[in-house]
Order: structure tokens, then sequence, then C-alpha cells
């Protein structure tokens, strides 16, 4: 049986081992048939993932990738921006691996504005700001929410610039009934152990309707090699491994239902906190898969002691926009970028992972329900 030495918090932020132990016989049996068959990189399971996947989230293609920044990067590279120096516009208020992947494919990232309700990339702000010099944007699908692509789209469409979505938040998210791959040739997922649809380590893939596209994707992450181990163009090494590929087939398969879950439990979440003075649950649409539960919080520093103190685990996600961080400065330091400053200082994240107790997030609502009632 597996082995968890670490006792969890008293509401732990999120919790995998619940997932690991009801799939334990599966994962274990993928395990050992790739050690019988001996091969470790772009095997079978690997093969049989990408399909899988790429079923799941109504692509036509995905290409199975080291990580989600690798996704993202390999996006950007396979629709010719790699080394240009091009501007790319996205979003200010995501992980600092948005940008980090728009500089390691040799491009300058920008920022635009979000909503103030739901925290996403505003498209009307990316408008605003965008130039001549402006080759892609990446709306960012934050928290398990969609953007709105079909604004997106029209936008680049008319800019003639390349839409890049990062969806390394939103397993099994669509837009309207639409896949997401509807909407632009290129989503970026993350396969980090905490998403919605994570592995042991990292990993991720980009979805496609285009086959040029996923081809592009496939030659770029392996060197661009051909044969004799010849390189055909500046590309890099970010395949997505045999042994995470068995962990990701045995969780595919349960997403739809544990995203259910997750809504279910955010519904919770918004019943028991309604009307709670201090606090406004970011607005999430219908179709969130509600990657986090996050709200905006007065006092935030002391709500989170306070929140500690009872054994309620919280996080930050993120408490620095991009735009002020020391990596992105060269890419325009906007001191008018007010909502996502302010929601910088505001956001909370509250524990939510499917197979939490119902108990759980009653206790952790009332818990913030007494900080601001002032109860003890």
């Amino acid at each position: 049986m597996v082995s968890f030495l670490q006792p969890p918090a008293q509401i732990p932020f999120t919790d995998l081992r619940p997932l690991l132990r009801e799939t334990e016989a599966e994962w274990r049996g993928a395990l050992a048939r790739v050690f019988e068959r001996g091969r470790f990189i772009l095997g079978e399971e690997f093969a049989a993932f990408v399909r899988e996947f790429a079923a799941e989230t109504g692509a036509a293609h995905a290409a199975g990738v080291g990580s989600g920044t690798a996704a993202l990067e390999l996006c950007l590279r396979a629709a010719g921006l790699g080394g240009s120096g091009r501007e790319v516009l996205t979003s200010p208020l995501t992980a600092p691996f948005t940008g980090l992947a728009i500089l390691a494919a040799g491009c300058k990232p920008r920022f635009a504005d979000i909503e103030r309700d739901s925290l996403l990339l505003s498209w009307s702000e990316v408008a605003s700001r965008a130039t001549t010099r402006t080759a892609a944007i990446i709306p960012v699908h934050l928290y398990g929410q969609p953007c709105d692509m079909r604004a997106f789209a029209r936008l680049a469409r008319g800019l003639r610039a390349v839409l890049v979505q990062d969806a390394c938040q939103a397993h099994g998210a669509r837009c309207g009934e639409r896949p997401l791959t509807a909407f632009s040739p290129y989503v970026a997922y993350s396969f980090y152990p905490t998403k919605n649809l994570g592995c042991l380590g990292d990993g991720g893939a980009v979805a496609t309707d285009r086959a040029a596209a996923a081809a592009k994707v496939r030659l770029l992450r392996d060197g661009a090699r051909t044969a004799n181990h010849v390189s055909r163009e500046p590309a890099v090494n970010a395949r997505l491994d045999e042994l995470q590929a068995c962990f990701l087939r045995v969780f595919l398969p349960r997403l739809r239902a544990r995203n259910e879950q997750r809504r279910r439990l955010a519904a919770l979440y918004h019943e028991a906190l309604a009307g709670c003075s201090g606090i406004e649950p970011v607005r999430q649409c219908a179709g969130s898969v509600y990657h986090l539960f996050v709200v905006r919080a007065q006092r935030r520093q002391r709500l989170r002691k306070y929140l500690e103190q009872r054994g309620v685990a919280t996080a930050v996600h993120y408490p620095v926009p991009l735009h002020l961080q020391p990596a992105f400065q060269d890419g325009g330091l906007h001191p008018d970028l007010p909502e996502a400053e302010r929601a910088c200082r505001e956001i909370v994240s509250l524990p939510l992972w499917p197979g939490m107790a119902d108990g759980d997030v009653l206790r952790a609502a009332e818990c913030v329900r007494s900080f601001y009632a002032g109860r003890p």
C-alpha cells in the first residue's frame, strides 16, 4: 500500500491522497506495464493518453509536453514567433510561468488590466493596449473560469494576432457548449499535481484542431530532430514522460465527476458565505471548473492568520501582479493596471478539492464568518 508520511492539516488547502488511494490498483498496474516494456519516453501509455485527452477536451489533436510553461512556449514557437522579439499581451494576474513562457519563446510580455468581478483578462483593455507590435494574445482561464473567447477571437482576427489560450487551470472547461479549441489553434494545459487533472510531477499538453499545429508542437518539443539526430531549427526538450502518462490515464476518466464535485462544493461555499460582510467571492460563470475558490477579503492577512490558528489552510493566487515583478519590468511597468493591483491586495483562496467533506467547507466558511463578526 502507499505510505503517506505527513498527516494533513485539520482542513488542508488541498489533498491528493484520497484520489491516489482510490486509484492505486490501476496506476500500479499501469506502471508495471511500463517497466515490463522498458520504454520510458514517448511510449504506449503516452500515446494512449494524448489520444484520450484530445477526445475528452473535444480537440482533434493533442501533443504531450513537459509542463504547462513548455506548452505555452511551444505554442508561440509553433506559431512562428520564437526568437522574434514580438510583443505578447496577457494578464498580469496569473502565475509567473505565463510570462516566463513568453520570455522563453523569445518574445516580450506586455500586460492589460483585468475585469473587476471575474478577475479575468479584459478584452477591451487588451484592445486599448494593442499596437502594431502586438503579435499574440494569451487570455488566462483563471481559477477554472474560461474567458470570453468569442470576444478574444474577434479581437485577434482584427489585429491579425495569434491567439493562445492559457488553460492551465481549466481542464474540462468549455466556452458555452463549445470546446476551447473552437476559438483558437493553440490551447495550453498544465498537469501540475494540484490541477484539476494532475500527474505526480510536471507535465503539460497542447490541444488543437489543426493537424499542422499539432505536428509542429511535436517536432519542437523533441529538439526539432529528424533522422540521425539532426535538429532542423531552434527547439526545446520538453516531453511528457511515460510514467506521468500512466497516472494521467488513470485520473482522466474521473475528471468530469471531480469537476462536478468542485462545482458542488463551491456552491456550498457560496451558500454558507452569503451575506458575510468583509468578503466577496470572485464571480464565476456556470461553466467554471473551480480550480480554486477565491474571495476578495478585507484585512486579508489578519483573516489568514485567524484561519491558520483554527486549522484552516489558505493561499493567495497571486500576491504580486506580473507587471510589478522584476522578471517582467522590461515588458513594461504599468502603474495604470489598478484592478490587478487591487485584486492582488485582497484575494485569498479557501480550501477546495474533490472529496473534501461538506462539513469542512461549512466549518471553513463559519470561521470566515466568525472573523468578520468579531467572535473568538
